[in-house]
């Protein structure tokens, strides 16, 4: 791909998403357009058996800034945005969930910290702030927390939410971490924090607004016990600071 380096790249998973992608590229596209900044829209489709890689293209006709990378076989959300970041070109690099729980409005709670007080900026639904709402059923605010407890008992006690999926690097941040994550589902987070962590990047956490939404492709009886194996393993293998 050639062109200016886009100031922001923002990456999605996929999987299966073409129910629910349209709407949130839509907003996507919307924000950075109306910011006049350059960025790229990097979705990761992750071997969909839907219209996830037509929805896409078919975006991509009309915004050229945005575009398809495909997986023949589904790898699992760490393997996607993984895939995603090393293949993004930006000055600073957000992750984001396909079914749009984070608007991508919440950027802006993000984007100060990020290059200034750390150089990895997460966005955290357990956080308190009354500038913020979580509406999320009650089933998963419990796992949550249970989650996030045993996960600091694992190495990360200073952070609240390892698995919110809206997260910014700087370029530097995302080229030292992702190359060395090796987690390819839903436990990915824990391990790159730890990579992060252990590479002396600084780390913030911010609350932002998230809606639990329709469809989602996380169960908690289903993969809570696979995500704890997978970052048990996470924790053996992760550098020490």
């Amino acid at each position: 791909m050639t062109g200016a380096t886009p100031r922001w790249s923002v990456v999605i998973p996929a999987f299966n998403e073409a129910g629910r992608l349209p709407r949130y590229l839509d907003e996507i596209v919307a924000y950075f357009e109306s910011r006049l900044d350059g960025y790229e829209v990097v979705v990761v489709d992750d071997g969909s058996r839907d219209d996830t890689v037509a929805v896409v293209e078919k975006m991509a006709l009309a915004h050229p800034a945005v575009r398809v990378v495909r997986l023949e076989t589904n790898q699992g959300k760490g393997a996607a945005v993984r895939t995603g970041m090393l293949q993004a070109r930006g000055h600073y690099r957000l992750f984001a969930d396909a079914d749009g729980a984070t608007p991508i409005g919440e950027l802006k709670r993000l984007e100060p910290l990020l290059g200034t007080s750390a150089e990895v900026v997460i966005g955290s639904r357990a956080l308190g702030d009354p500038g913020v709402a979580i509406v999320a059923r009650a089933h998963r605010v419990a796992a949550g927390r249970i989650f996030n407890w045993l996960v600091a008992r694992l190495g990360l006690p200073e952070i609240s939410d390892s698995q919110c999926g809206f997260k910014a690097f700087t370029a530097d941040a995302a080229e030292t971490i992702f190359p060395r994550v090796r987690t390819r589902g839903f436990g990915f987070d824990v391990e790159l924090l730890l990579i992060a962590r252990a590479a002396g990047c600084r780390i913030a956490e911010t609350a932002v607004n998230w809606t639990d939404q329709p469809g989602s492709k996380v169960g908690v009886l289903k993969d809570g016990p696979r995500m704890l194996w997978q970052i048990l393993r996470a924790r053996l293998r992760a550098p020490r600071r």
